[in-house]
């Protein structure tokens, strides 16, 4: 049996919900070595993320703030799709994200990520103010990473805020 495309769409939609509804992994962090802020100025929508990285992997993943439904579910599932993964994946899967969320740039065909129930923004490039909430959380994640790039220290690294006007 193959869903049809409105089965799809209500099929992510109730991931969407899901994930609003019980955000995974909403917490603090305090092993957290990289973190970031993340605020749009246009609708309110706040994220601090934070992540646990240990020789190049993530090890844990949680965030906090508020914000509308598509904002706290991208989070959510940002958490769920980090965690265990490598920092060099995890680059992959962010470039990817933002990709589709924004509908630009062209993927490096050499580099084939598969983003999985993160398919489930993949609609929101049609709506402008929507693609600023399910980035936010990512956009967060994209300061952690490079916070800690040359980072030879384990403690705390405080990423700038992230504005998405």
């Amino acid at each position: 049996m193959s869903l049809g495309h409105d089965d799809l769409r209500d099929l992510y939609q109730d991931l969407i919900l899901d994930h609003t509804r019980k955000p995974r992994n909403f917490h603090d962090l305090p092993a957290a070595n990289r973190r970031a802020e993340g605020h749009n100025p246009l609708c309110g929508d706040r994220v601090s993320l934070m992540l646990e990285v240990q020789n190049d992997t993530v090890r844990a993943a949680a965030f906090q703030g508020s914000g509308c439904a598509i904002s706290v579910a991208s989070a959510s599932m940002l958490t769920e799709a980090v965690t265990g993964k490598s920092t060099d994946e995890v680059r992959r899967l962010l470039e990817a994200f933002l990709r589709q969320a924004t509908g630009s740039g062209s993927p490096d065909p050499t580099q084939s990520v598969d983003l999985g129930k993160l398919e489930a923004f993949a609609g929101v490039r049609e709506f402008p103010m929507r693609v600023k909430c399910a980035t936010l959380a990512w956009r967060a994640l994209e300061a952690a990473l490079a916070t800690g790039q040359n980072e030879a220290r384990e403690d705390e690294v405080r990423a700038s805020e992230v504005r998405t006007e």
